[in-house]
């Protein structure tokens, strides 16, 4: 199947996400309570909702996105280029409207898909769901509502690499490491964005993190089809 999909037809994308606030003491009340009562269902015996709320933005009802990393393949004199463009920011609204015009965009492509690692579990709900809670109209790449199985177009490298196997999740990092691929954790980890973000308030270091980590699931969906990896001197990174 991976032999029949364009390089030049995947959009590869990654998002990076916070809990919607600093701390726990910050979120309103019925917020609040709410995360207490999820908190009871995912935190150890002796965490209490506050010590684990640097966990809230893997979940859309409580945490943000604060940046979306898109990249295309492009070919150019027989070579192969990768374009990288981050929409990113504060304002989530905007950052989420921005990249839905692009997708919108990249969608009159017809055979468009949409290419993350662990993406059908985390990014592309997530996305869609802070879309929903955004007012945004979902674009139609994205939206699976209604639709069959095969005319879903989400690439996953993490399924992919499964085969079938259903038992246990595969870090990028992992793949990246027994595939010689540059590894995208090399200053921080997703653990660490929260703090960097609240914290050091350093939003373009989270950026170039998002953009590696970009770079490093088109690189891993080359190596699943036996091509060569893009030359780092071939890497665009749009201002």
């Amino acid at each position: 199947m991976l032999d029949q999909l364009k390089n030049e037809d995947i959009l590869f994308l990654d998002i990076e996400t916070v809990p919607q606030y600093a701390s726990l003491s910050e979120v309103p009340e019925p917020l609040r309570v709410l995360w207490e009562k999820k908190a009871e269902k995912i935190a150890d015996d002796d965490q209490s909702p506050e010590q684990i709320y640097n966990r809230a933005g893997i979940y859309a009802e409580f945490g943000k996105i604060i940046c979306i990393s898109v990249g295309l393949i492009v070919n150019k004199s027989g070579q192969m280029f990768f374009r990288v463009k981050s929409f990113a920011g504060e304002n989530e609204s905007d950052l989420l409207a921005q990249f839905a015009d692009m997708l919108d965009k990249f969608s009159a492509k017809p055979q468009a898909n949409l290419c993350a690692h662990n993406g059908k579990e985390f990014d592309f709900p997530y996305i869609a769901r802070r879309m929903l809670i955004n007012g945004i109209k979902i674009p139609a790449l994205l939206d699976v509502a209604g639709k069959k199985p095969w005319e879903v177009k989400f690439l996953d490298t993490m399924e992919l690499w499964k085969f079938g196997d259903y038992k246990h999740y595969t870090s990028l990092n992992l793949l990246t490491q027994i595939f010689n691929i540059p590894t995208p954790k090399d200053d921080i980890d997703g653990s660490q964005v929260a703090d960097v973000y609240y914290q050091e308030k350093n939003l373009d270091r989270i950026v170039t993190y998002c953009e590696k980590d970009v770079l490093a699931v088109a690189q891993l969906l080359l190596r699943y089809k036996n091509q060569p990896l893009i030359n780092p001197e071939n890497i665009e990174v749009a201002g």
